[in-house]
């Protein structure tokens, strides 16, 4: 992205974990920046990063930390979006928020760019990251949706604990060792929740991401079933999700059954998918090969496999879709929007 105009960007929660790949990946992708604002809590400031070979101060996130800012990719947690990203719009800044605090108000884009990129010349100051198991899941989907139709989908995903945050990340290395030291396991941070119950997660399955709500479905369940729907423009789809937290630290891997409309030969399936845009087939069983948490980490795209026609429903396909959470899941997720919107400037 060389020889264009030039934006001043502001990054908001740069000292988290999507914070840090969202640096990162601006730097790598030589987005066209004029200057960079690094924001976080009172905690963090001052707090020094390197960006192409300077030293950047983080400033403590503020209304007026947005004046001149041209985009601003916001990480930082819903409470900070919700009072933040607005003073930032009313500054004159585009906002590509990571977190629930917008994903379902009526006026802002819910986006994934290989399904909906059209979206976001739709938006009135804020643009919405979705939920990171749903990014994956419909970038996987929507060739199919696009090529036969889809009318049902059934999910169940199987969640790295970076979903949750660098403190759990630390309580799973803990509890690992701390397993295989024949210790006592204290659990601390999962599951996050409204109560103050905590399982161990080392060496365990736990089936609950988020708080449950009154219909038994935990929020993170609910955020797939919603924005599913509304990326897609579609409120006849009927989607179920499980979700569950598992002792992996990076990589979303998702077990997802999904009916189509019109029939279909699976080698046209696996050509549809192998040369979508965002997606790398890796299906090959008799070679054992297919995606895997540990391979997709690092990496911006979404890997599908595991590709089977169900045996109960003719028009019912089985797949397997693994994608780093933090990566796609987010941080590449929002830089590619930043980069749509620069293009769309010049």
């Amino acid at each position: 992205m060389t020889n264009q105009k030039r934006y001043n960007v502001a990054v908001v929660g740069a000292t988290g974990a999507v914070g840090e790949q969202i640096i990162a990946l601006l730097e790598q992708r030589q987005f066209p920046i004029q200057s960079l604002k690094l924001l976080s809590s009172a905690r963090s400031a001052g707090k020094k990063i390197v960006f192409d070979g300077q030293e950047i101060a983080v400033e403590e996130a503020k209304p007026e930390s947005f004046e001149g800012v041209d985009i601003a990719l916001f990480s930082a947690g819903g409470d900070v979006s919700k009072e933040l990203a607005p003073a930032a719009v009313e500054r004159g800044a585009v906002c590509i928020d990571n977190t629930n605090a917008f994903r379902m108000d009526p006026n802002t884009p819910l986006v994934v760019p290989e399904v909906n990129i059209e979206k976001v010349k739709e938006h009135q100051g804020i643009i919405a990251n979705p939920n990171c198991s749903t990014i994956q899941m419909v970038a996987a989907l929507k060739p199919l949706y696009d090529r036969y139709g889809i009318s049902r989908i059934i999910v169940s995903t199987y969640q790295a604990v970076s979903g949750a945050g660098s403190k759990a990340i630390s309580e799973l290395l803990r509890q690992s060792t701390e397993v295989l030291a024949g210790n006592e396991v204290e659990p601390d941070i999962l599951p996050v929740g409204s109560l103050p119950v905590k399982h161990q997660i080392a060496f365990n399955a736990i089936p609950q991401i988020d708080k449950f709500q009154d219909n038994g479905f935990t929020l993170e369940e609910m955020k797939m079933i919603r924005e599913t729907k509304k990326i897609m423009n579609d409120d006849s789809l009927q989607v179920t999700a499980t979700c569950v937290r598992i002792p992996v630290v990076y990589g979303h891997s998702e077990s997802v059954y999904v009916e189509l409309k019109d029939d279909f030969q699976m080698e046209d399936v696996r050509e549809l998918l192998a040369n979508a845009p965002g997606l790398t087939l890796v299906d090959e069983p008799s070679e054992q090969k297919y995606p895997l948490a540990t391979e997709s980490a690092g990496k911006p795209d979404v890997f599908v496999g595991r590709l089977r026609r169900d045996l109960s429903q003719p028009r019912a396909l089985n797949m397997w879709v693994v994608s780093d959470n933090l990566m796609k899941g987010a941080a590449w997720n929002a830089v590619q929007i930043a980069e749509y919107i620069a293009s769309e400037r010049q």
